[in-house]
């Protein structure tokens, strides 16, 4: 059930549970005040006809000496005092009532009673309590609306910090409640949580860019330093020591490269310079360029019928089109295969549909954590998926980001990892290149 329902089914049983108890009161304190009249009327009036009987020697204003109805408690009253009792006995319009008794002399004199009427006060008394009864409900149905309006802005504002706090931890940590949700209805409990949530993105937005400036700037200063022991392994002589330290070298500069890509990607400097491409070719392309063996299968089109690579890149004429940036593409799944090839198993297949591209190998699979939380730099995930940086899948999200497209990671239900890219469809006013032009798939590895 919504909040705001909630909220307005306790105003309504809060409204009808006061309704109720004051009904009661106002019932109880009227039903006491007209016995408390009655009783007063009664003693009154026995009051003033013993006087008359004493006078006259004859019962006046509805007085009798001894009747029969009189209750039990008054037929023998002790001394001469005046006494009143309750009657509850009804008969016809005549009761409840109170009757009011004294003895005319003294012990085993006759008793002279008078009878006061209460049925009138009590029929007000039924009218009463049923105009209070259509009053609160007129009042609970007027309230109801009131109720469940006021509980909707409540709601509104709440599933407003709601929304602001999915953003930021879907990853937009520039999402804010802003001050208008304060300044426009006071200060109260849900500006509270609002001014909370935007506390805490402030916190968590100033300890990324701390660490995303760190990771630059480790980046930088690594880059000169590391581009002079390149240099200087050339001057080693030949020989095993001499490959193994350019290996290490280069595996050194590899990652100052990717952490400098990702403070690019970070800071969000990175702009897509798009073309119209034939994707196969440019999958094909970046598998090739990965030195790895992987096959690449391409279906919907011609080009489905040349498995080999060199073939396919031949063919990408026939192929699909599509309205991107070339180099960001090689990068994303030149990443995607080297990581299937480094913590999965062989066989690994890339196939090419339409728009989309799936990279499956038959290792262990993605670990629970990635597929939950998304790949996270120097984050290796499971131990059987062997050792690495973290950083392949990382710069692979953060490039189809940049071109607008989607990379789901999944695995498959009988073993291992996929992850497949969709690139956005192309803008409607694309037209294919004339006299068979095309872009040039061919860009210098970053």
């Amino acid at each position: 059930m919504p909040l705001r329902w909630k909220i307005a089914a306790l105003a309504a049983a809060t409204a009808c549970l006061v309704a109720l108890a004051v009904g009661v009161l106002v019932h109880v304190w009227t039903a006491m005040d007209i016995r408390s009249r009655a009783e007063m009327d009664a003693t009154n009036t026995v009051y003033s006809a013993m006087e008359v009987y004493r006078r006259t020697g004859t019962p006046a204003g509805g007085a009798e000496l001894d009747p029969a109805e009189l209750p039990t408690a008054l037929r023998h009253p002790a001394g001469a005092d005046r006494r009143v009792a309750y009657d509850g006995r009804v008969e016809g319009n005549l009761g409840p009532s109170v009757w009011g008794a004294q003895r005319v002399g003294g012990p085993g004199s006759p008793v002279l009673a008078v009878r006061i009427n209460m049925s009138p006060q009590l029929h007000d008394l039924r009218r009463l309590d049923a105009s209070m009864a259509v009053a609160s409900l007129v009042s609970l149905a007027a309230a109801l609306p009131l109720a469940v309006y006021g509980a909707a802005l409540v709601a509104r504002r709440l599933r407003r910090v709601a929304e602001t706090a999915a953003r930021i931890s879907g990853g937009d940590l520039d999402a804010r409640n802003g001050p208008a949700l304060g300044r426009a209805r006071g200060r109260d409990e849900v500006t509270d949580i609002a001014a909370t949530v935007d506390l805490m993105a402030d916190s968590l937005g100033r300890r990324l860019r701390i660490e995303r400036q760190f990771t630059a700037d480790v980046a930088h200063e690594l880059r000169t330093p590391v581009g002079g022991l390149l240099a200087a392994t050339d001057l080693l002589p030949p020989g095993e020591t001499e490959d193994l330290l350019r290996a290490r070298v280069r595996d050194l500069r590899g990652l100052v490269e990717d952490l400098l890509e990702i403070s690019r990607l970070d800071a969000g400097a990175e702009a897509p310079v798009r073309a119209r491409v034939p994707l196969a070719a440019v999958v094909a392309e970046a598998v090739a360029r990965t030195g790895l063996d992987t096959e690449v299968t391409v279906t919907g089109s011609p080009a489905a019928e040349q498995a080999e690579l060199v073939a396919a890149a031949e063919h990408a004429v026939a192929a699909e089109h599509v309205e991107t940036d070339p180099r960001r593409l090689e990068r994303i799944v030149g990443n995607l295969v080297t990581n299937a090839h480094r913590h999965g198993r062989t066989p690994v297949r890339v196939t090419v549909e339409g728009l989309t591209v799936v990279v499956r190998d038959h290792g262990p699979g993605f670990p629970a954590d990635l597929l939950l939380d998304g790949p996270s730099r120097f984050r290796t995930g499971a131990a059987e998926r062997g050792a690495g940086h973290g950083l392949g899948l990382t710069i692979a999200l953060g490039q189809a980001r940049v071109l607008g497209a989607e990379l789901r990671l999944d695995n498959a239900a009988d073993g291992g990892a996929i992850a497949t890219l969709r690139l956005p469809p192309p803008p409607t006013d694309t037209r294919p290149p004339h006299d068979g032009a095309e872009a040039d798939t061919r860009r210098p590895r970053p």
